[in-house]
């Protein structure tokens, strides 16, 4: 049976995302973020496209790390400026009928409380449509502009992390039975408060004392999204992920990621399959390989390489401009993303050892994920060998422009692929979840999320 192949558009509320410096190119319009019409547009064609959704990404700070200062990030609109992706959502949702939304909120800066409410009320507008794709940080310029001196370390980010999931299941599960809420006009009773709870959180980061503010929504939890996979981010992976991002510069490299969080999975007592596992990946295309060769080559030609060494110096935590150009990157230790260093170190391991002008050439278009170019034909065979050789779900698609790599995968790409039957022809029913696993709305009994239903203050998963 041919393996159903899965899509996330890729973006962020600011320019050029992934790929710095092409702003310029005369066809982008990702300088019209400020633009609701822009966004509206999008998932439109997304849906028309039946991607799962779109993922947005999202930062508190600037990249700092290249040189010393912002000063690079600031000129290349290296994710600055960037605005607020949850504001996005309502509109995309008004317009569309099956999209998802996977919308990026970190734990270091927000409380819990409010967050919560926060993500129920779209769960809400969206008819349980809405993913939260959890983050811990990773610049210092954002812990400091919060008043802290710099982020915490890698691991302990995870274990605060650990602790705002707890409030936020209590907060979405256990506050509020399905039943609560019985609208009874005749006695004038809305919601029957013996059936609202407490939920009487006292923990190191956070004491939450009284009941989630909100009524029930759809999938009451949101989707749980996750990128990190370093040993500490797939191990809170495994516990807490519905759908887990990755970004591995070569196939390699991608099937032993994949295998080590599926082994997570399976020893954290789940199905090794219960996440879909996305790859970020680029793809340019176009109806023959010479075009699309003719399209990279001029794409190419508006990239930034220093734009792209911002990015990198940002994501490891490493100052590149430090390194001669054909420096191989070395041991070195990270505070950001460690899995970004880990996969070039594992690349060396395996007889591809990455320069720093090879990493500023690599990630000029499409940041850290690999870059694809071809015929319709051409992408179609290369996805469904990646799937299938490194057992991966699907990919979270970046662009080189905006909207028109993803115009590209709509046109040439997705026709061939549901022509093999490796794409689905249109959207299961129901909410994100449900689309996405098939086994209903709400989060399924085996995952830890859902031992904090229905309890009564205090109590800890059953």
């Amino acid at each position: 049976m041919t393996r159903q192949i899965r899509f996330n558009a890729f973006d962020m509320n600011c320019v050029a995302h992934q790929s710095s410096g092409l702003w310029r190119h005369p066809d982008d319009r990702s300088a019209s973020y400020k633009d609701l019409g822009y966004w509206t547009e999008l998932a439109q064609l997304l849906e028309r496209g039946t991607f799962d959704g779109i993922f947005i990404a999202d930062v508190l700070g600037t990249y700092d790390v290249y040189g010393g200062s912002n000063e690079a990030a600031i000129r290349h609109a290296a994710q600055v400026p960037v605005n607020d992706p949850v504001l996005l959502i309502s509109a995309m949702a008004h317009v569309t009928e099956n999209l998802g939304f996977g919308v990026t909120a970190g734990t270091a800066y927000e409380h819990p409380y409010p967050f919560a409410r926060r993500m129920s009320t779209l769960d809400h507008l969206t008819k349980g449509r809405v993913g939260w794709n959890v983050v811990t940080g990773y610049l210092p310029s954002a812990a400091r502009n919060m008043g802290a001196e710099d982020q915490l370390e890698h691991d302990d980010r995870y274990d605060h992390a650990d602790e705002y999931l707890e409030v936020l299941y209590k907060l979405w599960e256990g506050s509020w039975e399905d039943d609560a809420v019985i609208r009874d006009r005749e006695s004038g009773v809305f919601t029957d408060p013996a059936k609202v709870h407490e939920i009487g959180h006292k923990g190191k980061h956070f004491t939450v004392p009284g009941i989630h503010i909100s009524e029930p929504s759809p999938q009451r939890t949101p989707v749980i999204y996750q990128a990190g996979a370093s040993p500490r981010g797939i191990a809170f992976a495994a516990g807490n992920a519905e759908a887990i991002f990755v970004a591995a510069p070569t196939k390699e490299v991608l099937t032993s990621t994949v295998k080590r969080i599926r082994d997570a999975l399976e020893a954290a007592g789940r199905d090794r399959y219960s996440a879909k596992i996305y790859t970020l990946l680029t793809i340019i295309t176009d109806e023959t390989p010479e075009k699309a060769q003719a399209k990279y080559e001029n794409y190419l030609s508006y990239a930034s390489e220093e734009g792209a060494l911002v990015f990198m110096s940002g994501w490891m935590g490493v100052d590149l401009s430090e390194f001669d150009l054909d420096e191989p990157v070395g041991n070195v230790k990270s505070n950001a993303i460690q899995s970004v260093i880990a996969n070039f170190q594992e690349s060396a391991d395996r007889g591809r050892e990455f320069t720093v002008r090879d990493i500023a050439r690599h990630g000029a278009i499409g940041g850290l994920g690999p870059l694809i170019v071809g015929s319709g034909e051409q992408i179609a065979d290369q996805l469904q060998e990646w799937v299938d050789e490194a057992d991966v779900d699907g990919f979270n698609l970046a662009y080189a422009i905006t909207p028109g790599t993803f115009e590209d995968i709509v046109n040439h790409v997705i026709p061939v692929l549901r022509e093999r039957g490796a794409y689905p022809e249109s959207y299961a029913e129901g909410t994100l979840r449900n689309k996405l696993h098939g086994r209903g709305d709400r989060l399924p009994e085996e995952h830890k999320g859902a031992g904090y239903r229905v309890q009564l203050a205090g109590e800890g998963p059953s």
